[in-house]
């Protein structure tokens, strides 16, 4: 039964509901007021047997013959008047004495309906009156009537079923040019927006701002992937190149040893960093899907003097470490790595004599500075050294231009920052923000 409702349509679904509550509304109705009216019938029947009875009371007190229709007992249920067998039993005669009208169903007669009128007797004696009428009439009239007014709940369902389907058609008609305009749209479009405040407006809202997040997503991806195959195509071409010469002139790298060792080195350079750009690519690509482990605490200081010890010595370049005491931050140690390794090689990249690097406790968050005496970021390009493929000197020909990007990406994905202003050395100062671990 489920899986057949979750099949149908919500227009179906609507209408079979609101039909179903219509039918049972409308005989919930019918039978409260069948009730209603046969005891409308019922009391009003009953002034007119008060009457009957009272009239019969005279007769009764001067010890005469009572008129017909009418029946005398004493308080007991005993009939006095000569005319069969008690009319009550004992339950309905003490509310017939309360002054209790009472309807009594008897097998032969059917319905009969009571009332009861004291008098006393030309003894003394307390003597009840009962005046009785059948109700068949009009139990057989509201059984009617019942029936009448089932039949009109189920037209009246039928009809309100019909108009339910007809006001769901109706109202579902805005969705339906909605998902046929949703189906035809064109990048950079939008779905026309109603203009009643409502909820098929809300809507068209939310769809266009997801409209919205998928096109800048497919821009994303596709400057990602030209600029990805741009900066590719360096390296493989070079590659390519020293090869397809030491294929055309085998004799000519046989004989010049020095060439030949040159050319061996050229390739090891453009490999290595053809493998740098594709891991930084597979990181990045990693970061932007969310994949990462849980944060767990991780030693900065440890960290940072392990990544000074993975660079290459580079002479000319001095690289300090201040660490006032020891701090975690909520990370793994792989990404950490990954920050350290990028921020340090770009300061060391562009240093002229000096890298400073601080790791600083600040509350919740630690902070890592590093600072260099190089020739310092324009303000306008400090946001946009941390976009992908951006290199402020390309003509220098070092770093593929994701190192700061990847950083950027991995500090966000824990809650941090990152940011490049200037040094007091003169050069560039970046800063890392991460949660404490």
């Amino acid at each position: 039964m489920t899986s057949w409702w979750a099949r149908r349509s919500l227009r179906t679904r609507i209408t079979l509901v609101v039909g179903v509550v219509a039918v049972v509304a409308l005989l919930a109705v019918g039978r409260v007021a069948g009730g209603l009216l046969f005891s409308a019938l019922v009391e009003s029947g009953d002034q007119t047997l008060t009457e009957r009875a009272v009239a019969a009371t005279g007769a009764v007190a001067g010890g005469t013959t009572v008129p017909p229709g009418v029946r005398v007992v004493d308080l007991a249920g005993t009939p006095v008047d000569g005319r069969g067998p008690r009319p009550v039993d004992a339950d309905a005669l003490s509310r017939l004495a309360a002054g209790q009208p009472v309807t009594v169903t008897d097998r032969a007669l059917g319905p009969q309906r009571w009332v009861a009128v004291p008098v006393p007797a030309p003894d003394g004696s307390p003597r009840l009156v009962l005046a009785s009428r059948d109700l068949v009439g009009a139990a057989s009239l509201v059984a009617d009537a019942a029936r009448w007014l089932a039949v009109a709940a189920l037209l009246g369902a039928v009809g309100v079923g019909v108009a339910a389907w007809v006001a769901t058609r109706v109202a579902l008609r805005p969705v339906d040019r909605m998902r046929v305009a949703a189906a035809a749209v064109a990048p950079g479009e939008r779905l026309p927006v109603p203009p009643s405040r409502d909820e098929l407006a809300a809507l068209a809202v939310e769809i266009n701002a997801l409209l919205a997040r998928r096109d800048d997503a497919v821009g994303r991806l596709e400057r990602f992937t030209s600029e990805a195959a741009h900066e590719l195509r360096s390296p493989i071409a070079a590659l390519r190149a020293q090869a397809d010469v030491a294929v055309a002139h085998p004799e000519q790298a046989a004989a010049d040893e020095i060439g030949r060792d040159e050319t061996w080195r050229s390739v090891a350079r453009e490999a290595e960093r053809l493998s740098d750009l594709v891991g930084d690519l597979l990181a990045l690509a990693r970061a932007d899907a969310g994949e990462r482990m849980p944060a767990r605490p991780v030693d900065l200081v440890d960290a940072v003097g392990e990544a000074l010890a993975r660079l290459p010595e580079e002479p000319l370049v001095a690289m300090t470490l201040w660490a006032p005491m020891p701090v975690t931050v909520a990370a793994t140690p792989a990404e950490v790595a990954i920050v350290l390794d990028n921020v340090l090689a770009n300061a060391r990249r562009h240093a002229a004599t000096v890298v400073h690097v601080s790791v600083v406790p600040a509350g919740r968050w630690v902070r890592l500075l590093v600072d260099d005496d190089g020739p310092g970021i324009a303000p306008g390009d400090r946001d946009r050294v941390f976009d992908r493929f951006t290199r402020l000197a390309p003509e220098a020909g070092e770093g593929s231009g994701l190192g700061l990007a990847l950083v950027a990406r991995l500090v966000a994905g824990r809650g941090g920052t990152t940011r490049a202003t200037s040094s007091p050395d003169g050069g560039t100062r970046l800063v890392v923000r991460w949660p404490v671990g």
